[in-house]
């Protein structure tokens, strides 16, 4: 195979980032915060912002849904799980089970929504002496149909645990693999939940971000079996993959099939890898909900307003936790994770 026939196709990055079977959607969130307030919100003000869906970057930021503190409220799912992977920042988790967490830079969260679950993920801007940036992805995997229906369930991935991989190329420019999923030249990612699609190996589900030096050099193995590969270029300059020069916010689809050559141009380049099996089942979703049919769609807004997936145990739509709590876990059964 001619390296340019590696190359399924380059897309630009739009919000969210267009993605692939197993797959459905990933957004990139980029947000230069300021100081926070005594409240953990912004200071300055939200003048002239449209709060409760603010999406538009003003001053470098944006609340999202979130009214005092950036971020989003309380809100279901319904049949998939959501990833989200911090880069930079602090990320505030509650749910309907009664779980919740404090997660930061380099940790990784992993949430089975299953036959339903309502949570909130805000952005408390800690720091009231220095800017609060905040840098995360939040990646949705669907499930298979026998699983839609499975107890919700979530996982922290602390970045203590997660495997980071470091290369050398021939002349000793660095490549960094992180790996949150999958496997990499025989080094084996934390289990993801029992229910995900990236469970079983078969599935060969690989999620990883990758960083390269300033012209570095590396050789991306091919996948063990037949799925689809996606490269999401998304800081950095210039990026050649087998032989083809592309700028910066593009996607890159790929064969997995073959082993493909990635260089960085003169600035150092970040990439986000999601690969895997296709699930190759009918989707249909709106909003939260991902199922199988449109009548499962109407049955999950249904089961909602009926239930609401167990109702809201806590205090706030909006709810963080103390300002000086660390880096946490307390899950649905009481038992409590703490890292420093």
């Amino acid at each position: 195979m001619m390296t340019t026939d590696l190359i399924i196709n380059i897309m630009p990055l739009g919000f969210p980032w267009q993605t692939q079977d197993p797959f459905i959607f990933c957004a990139y969130h980029r947000d230069e915060y300021p100081r926070g307030n005594e409240t953990m919100g912004p200071v300055g003000g939200l003048t002239g912002r449209t709060i409760g869906q603010d999406f538009v970057i003003k001053d470098g930021w944006r609340m999202y849904h979130g009214r005092k503190i950036p971020g989003f409220p309380y809100h279901p799912h319904r049949g998939f799980e959501t990833i989200t992977i911090v880069q930079e920042g602090v990320v505030d988790h509650s749910d309907s089970l009664g779980a919740a967490g404090r997660f930061m830079s380099g940790d990784v969260q992993w949430m089975t929504a299953g036959s339903g679950v309502q949570h909130s993920e805000m952005f408390p801007l800690l720091s009231e002496e220095k800017e609060n940036p905040l840098e995360i992805f939040q990646i949705w995997l669907n499930l298979p149909k026998r699983s839609k229906f499975v107890a919700p369930h979530f996982k922290m991935l602390w970045r203590e645990a997660i495997p980071v991989i470091k290369e050398e190329d021939e002349i000793g420019n660095i490549v960094e693999i992180k790996l949150i999923a999958g496997r990499y030249k025989g080094i084996k990612a934390v289990d993801p939940n029992p229910d995900s699609w990236a469970a079983n190996p078969v599935n060969d589900v690989m999620v990883a971000t990758i960083q390269l030096a300033a012209n570095a050099n590396w050789v991306f193995p091919k996948a063990t079996l037949a799925n689809d590969r996606m490269i999401y270029f998304y800081k950095g300059t210039s990026l050649t993959v087998a032989g083809k020069e592309i700028a910066v916010s593009k996607r890159i689809h790929l064969y997995a099939q073959e082993e493909v050559i990635i260089q960085a141009g003169s600035t150092p380049c970040f990439l986000l890898v999601l690969q895997g099996v296709p699930i190759d089942e009918p989707l249909a979703k709106h909003g939260p909900f991902v199922m199988n049919t449109e009548e499962e769609i109407e049955q999950a807004f249904q089961d909602y307003r009926r239930t609401q997936f167990g109702g809201w145990p806590w205090p706030e739509q909006e709810q963080v936790h103390d300002k000086n709590k660390g880096r946490f876990a307390l899950h649905a059964n009481g038992e409590e994770e703490l890292k420093s």
